[in-house]
């Protein structure tokens, strides 16, 4: 959520960042919602002021019969003013969160200013694109003949976009994850956790899933989500607390399955494992002191790097511009990794520094050590990597010519020293 202070005494800022993502939001309005509710705020400090003189004079006792009366009276129609003016205030309140809620994350001055994917900007690549000399194979094609994707039965079990991954694939995805995990956890110092799944309304709002992306999300009949990301249970471990200065940061990871309607996305990458309602990831969350935010997401990115340079996957990063960023995201990266059968770089993580926006609208505060007033954290968040892209990712640049797939020589110790997955596997 934007700071409202901010947004009134800077309004042409928010509303240059606004017209930059593409959006169009009358800030306009909000502002003479926010001023009115001031002023109705004002004149009820007044009234509550002169209620409580009445009500001082009345228990002193010493008024005549007919002026305790009248006064008695007045003060029960400054009680009914009150209430009228308590009920406007909250009114506009409602009001003015349905505008604010909808607001995006103020853009950070070194995202890149464009329209759309194509005007992200490149900031390296990693990695040598490989050459087959044999007529490589897509990873849909290479999955099923090796027996480790079955899409057909995934979609009789429940609906397109859900595969059942089976034998050496659901292998392959447990050695990924307890290899990201084992990466995250004993060289850069973030805590695992098993977060839930399912998140209530407070949590899903707070990292900015709704309500603006309410269709994109899977919902029960308690009014329960579930989780898109294990970003949103993560972020919101601290929601509506306030940690010391000291404690901070906090690293968190976790190995969950999300889940994501798709909406919008009818006729995308059909054919494959690319885009699916389930799909597991690792997940990096960063809350930090707002002074070293930008520099922790130089650091989770390197380190979501990491993961694809012990692969030995090619891959490269690029700033995302002003109208492809999250909803959430002041700035962020995306690694994109290299698949073969597409001739392209596709996303499998999006790192994102997140400010206080997340923490406004979760209510994370810390106290500073010094004393003072309680500030906002800063959010952070990375993918470490998405688990479903990576084995595409490692099926179609690890192929062989007789249709087996090499293990990447990281992950041969996770697989029990199985080097290569073909059909006799």
């Amino acid at each position: 959520m934007i700071d409202i202070k901010l947004l009134r005494s800077e309004p042409e800022l928010i509303k240059t960042s606004i017209k930059n993502r593409g959006g169009d939001i009358d800030l306009d309005q909000l502002l003479d919602l926010d001023k009115q509710r001031r002023e109705i705020i004002f004149e009820l400090d007044q009234i509550k002021q002169k209620r409580n003189e009445n009500s001082s004079l009345i228990g002193k006792g010493n008024l005549e019969a007919e002026a305790k009366k009248a006064l008695i009276e007045e003060t029960r129609n400054l009680g009914e003013v009150i209430k009228e003016k308590n009920a406007k205030t909250k009114e506009l309140e409602d009001e003015i969160d349905a505008i604010a809620m909808g607001i995006p994350n103020l853009l950070h001055d070194s995202t890149p200013i464009g329209k759309s994917e194509d005007d992200n900007k490149e900031v390296h690549t990693w990695g040598d694109i490989p050459v087959f000399d044999f007529e490589h194979k897509h990873h849909a094609d290479l999955a099923e003949k090796l027996d480790v994707l079955d899409f057909v039965r995934g979609v009789k079990l429940a609906h397109s976009r859900f595969t059942l991954v089976k034998g050496i694939g659901a292998r392959l995805e447990r050695a990924l994850a307890n290899f990201m995990l084992d990466i995250h956890t004993g060289e850069f110092g973030y805590t695992e956790m098993i977060p839930p799944v399912l998140v209530n309304t407070q949590t899903i709002t707070g990292t900015g899933q709704l309500p603006k992306f309410e269709e994109d999300l899977f919902r029960t009949t308690e009014g329960l989500y579930l989780i898109p990301t294990s970003e949103v249970p993560l972020t919101g471990v601290f929601g509506n607390e306030i940690v010391k200065e000291e404690s901070l940061p906090h690293y968190f990871t976790a190995f969950t399955p999300c889940f994501r309607s798709e909406a919008g996305s009818y006729g995308k990458d059909t054919k494959g494992y690319i885009r699916q309602h389930q799909f597991n990831k690792v997940e990096l969350v960063k809350i930090v002191h707002p002074e070293k935010s930008f520099e922790e997401l130089e650091s989770l990115l390197k380190q979501a790097e990491e993961v694809l340079k012990r692969l030995e996957l090619p891959y490269r990063v690029v700033s995302l511009c002003s109208g492809d960023i999250g909803f959430s995201a002041a700035k962020c990266y995306d690694i994109e990794v290299w698949i073969p059968s597409e001739h392209k770089y596709r996303e499998i993580s999006s790192c994102s520094n997140c400010t206080d926006f997340q923490a406004r609208r979760s209510n994370i505060r810390f106290k500073p050590a010094e004393g003072g007033k309680t500030r906002f954290v800063h959010t952070l968040n990375g993918s470490g990597m998405a688990i479903g892209r990576t084995v595409v990712a490692i099926l179609e640049n690890y192929q062989n010519e007789d249709g087996s797939v090499t293990i990447p020589k990281e992950l041969v110790p996770y697989m029990g020293g199985l080097t290569k997955i073909s059909v006799e596997t």
